[in-house]
């Protein structure tokens, strides 16, 4: 499992140096980290160091794969809302966002388990993997997909890609093309070539300024 380095976003150094903690040079996301945020005395501390650590890793996680992205954020902000509102105790949300934690740091391993790499399982996470009409076509067709749709959608790509029309629907025929040839839902298509082409946004923004 690939340790995720801790990136501090705005305002953490401080609470850190506030909570009598070490700077965050430790992955962010490991059991002892999260069980050094448990013990810290200052509960409402732990929540906005949780909170800000938690909206940072996301953030990178949207630059790369959106559909992953997306449910975390959601959930995140449910237990804010919910903490805020105080429909629940400082002890539970420290709780929920330590366990939002380690379902971040298991995501993680997903593309080591099915032999991907970021980008290939930022395609497959695209393709609704999860749908069980999408399920019967087996992980191997599915990661073979996703493997074609990087390959593709890196070679047709340009920097100024999204503004040009003609580029863009040729890539949503090329798309298209994969899902019917390795027999994809076709009532599923559509919405999986919409999810592709948002995917391929993020990714060529990210292979552009790498």
């Amino acid at each position: 499992m690939r340790a995720q380095r801790a990136v501090a976003p705005e305002g953490v150094l401080d609470i850190f140096a506030a909570a009598g903690l070490k700077k965050p040079d430790i992955s962010i996301l490991s059991d002892e980290f999260l069980a050094e945020v448990r013990r810290m005395p200052q509960k409402n501390l732990a929540v906005e160091l949780l909170q800000k650590l938690l909206t940072g890793e996301i953030s990178i996680r949207r630059r790369k794969n959106v559909v992953q992205a997306r449910p975390f954020a959601e959930m995140l902000e449910q237990t804010i809302r919910r903490y805020q509102n105080r429909a629940i105790e400082v002890a539970q949300v420290i709780e929920e966002l330590i366990g939002l934690a380690k379902q971040l740091r298991e995501a993680n391993a997903r593309g080591e388990a099915l032999g991907l790499s970021e980008e290939e399982l930022a395609f497959y996470d695209a393709l609704e993997t999860n749908d069980s009409a999408v399920k019967v076509l087996g992980d191997e067709t599915l990661r073979t997909i996703a493997r074609k749709l990087v390959e593709t959608v890196r070679s047709n790509v340009t920097i100024d890609w999204t503004r040009r029309e003609n580029v863009r629907a040729n890539l949503r025929v090329l798309v298209k093309r994969i899902l019917r040839k390795y027999g994809y839902p076709p009532d599923k298509q559509e919405k999986a070539t919409q999810t592709v082409l948002e995917q391929a946004e993020v990714l060529s923004a990210h292979w552009a300024a790498a």
